[in-house]
């Protein structure tokens, strides 16, 4: 399981809102994949998926305030690898 953390956003920003996120627990995530907005006083962010699975359980919800550092939701790995790909003939 990997942990979707907010990332630094600056050298004086502490805190950011959830603006939305883009995928619901359940959906297959590729690495790199935009997962969820972020929205400081100064930016608007998107936070990528680290790895590659499944979005599991999302813990900060839309409009929520969250710190650097805080834990947003997971991913269950390896999970979407297996479905994205087609059987082999």
């Amino acid at each position: 399981m990997t942990e979707i953390r907010v990332p630094t956003l600056g050298e004086s920003v502490t805190e950011a809102t959830i603006g939305r996120w883009f995928k619901k627990a359940g959906d297959a995530v590729a690495v790199d994949e935009p997962l969820v907005e972020l929205e400081t006083d100064k930016v608007t962010i998107e936070v990528p998926a680290p790895s590659a699975g499944t979005l599991g359980e999302i813990i900060a919800k839309d409009g929520e305030t969250v710190a650097v550092g805080a834990l947003l939701g997971q991913i269950n790995d390896g999970a979407a690898g297996a479905a994205a790909k087609p059987a082999a003939a």
